[in-house]
């Protein structure tokens, strides 16, 4: 059989809508030679997610979204997606709601289960969540911060009222007038370190003269410190030590009166015994100058000795 011209058209053309859906498919995820499953979610809110959009497993793309619609009876959003029939996982698996890209536009992942042995069949309704986007992280983080700041600017606004309250025409003239004599003040001081840079340049030779005549004089304490530290002046310690003792020693004897130091310092007896001798001592020496032929005497051929007369006390 000859074919014509029309039906050789007819062909490449049904043929190439075959390959255009083929790879249309492909592109998204589908296959026409491939059995689909349909599976379901609910969620609360599926803002930004449409039609079409791809749904995939650790990244790889799986299925498609097929249809978004009310739950019956409910405000809460059912959508149907298809899944690869050579894509196997548990029911327990998650269809978790994802912010795809930073326009807001959603996609969903799922997130295989594998715990249990209940695989998941055509026309199951997965469990579901929703991973905050960067949108609601921000606004997370944003909205404590907006409170604070509202809360800081009504708190600046009564500091404020409360300034214009207290500081009348009075008060700022006061004002005026500190802030003045703190100019001066300022300018006083600024006077004063300027003068002290004056004096510290003119007598910059003679700090420095200083400072080394300072260091000379640490470098001899020293010098002195380690010579002390090198002598033997522990020996010469406990030396003076011992002698200290010794004479607390002495002393404690002449104190209670042992030895001939403390039976003179304690004894009165031996305190009255010296005292009457040094009285005789005195009549003694008083009758020597005036009868010395008492005691010195020459005589040649002999003479009769005078007898002694005792003085009679005066």
């Amino acid at each position: 059989m000859k074919l014509t011209n029309e039906i050789k058209a007819a062909l490449i053309i049904i043929g190439g809508i075959f390959l255009f859906l083929l790879g249309f498919n492909f592109l998204n995820g589908t296959s026409l030679l491939k059995r689909e499953n349909i599976q379901y979610a609910v969620y609360d809110n599926v803002e930004g997610l449409q039609i079409g959009t791809k749904v995939t497993v650790n990244g790889l793309i799986v299925g498609k979204v097929a249809t978004i619609d009310f739950l019956p009876n409910s405000a809460k959003i059912l959508v149907s997606f298809t899944l690869r029939n050579d894509v196997q996982f548990s029911s327990n698996s998650v269809a978790e709601l994802y912010e795809a890209s930073l326009i807001g536009g959603k996609s969903i992942a799922i997130i295989p289960d594998y715990s249990s042995a209940i695989m998941l069949q055509d026309g199951d309704t997965l469990k579901t969540a929703v991973k905050p986007g960067l949108t609601d992280v921000v606004n997370q983080q944003i909205a404590p911060l907006q409170q604070k700041l509202e809360r800081v600017l009504v708190n600046a606004d009564s500091l404020f009222t409360g300034i214009n309250t207290v500081l009348n025409q009075e008060g700022k003239d006061n004002l005026s007038t500190t802030l003045a004599d703190l100019s001066r003040t300022i300018k006083r001081i600024n006077g004063v370190a300027t003068s002290l840079d004056q004096l510290l340049d003119s007598q910059e030779e003679n700090l420095t003269t200083t400072l080394d005549n300072f260091a000379k004089i640490s470098s001899n304490v020293n010098d002195l410190t380690d010579s002390l530290a090198q002598s033997n002046i522990k020996h010469t310690l406990v030396a003076f030590e011992k002698t200290v003792n010794r004479l607390n020693g002495i002393l404690l004897d002449i104190e209670q009166g042992k030895g001939s130091m403390g039976k003179l310092i304690k004894d009165e007896s031996v305190y009255e015994n010296i005292q009457a001798t040094t009285k005789e001592i005195e009549l003694l020496i008083k009758d020597l100058k005036e009868h010395p032929k008492r005691y010195v005497h020459f005589s040649l051929f002999g003479k009769k000795e005078t007898p002694y007369e005792e003085i009679k006390n005066e």
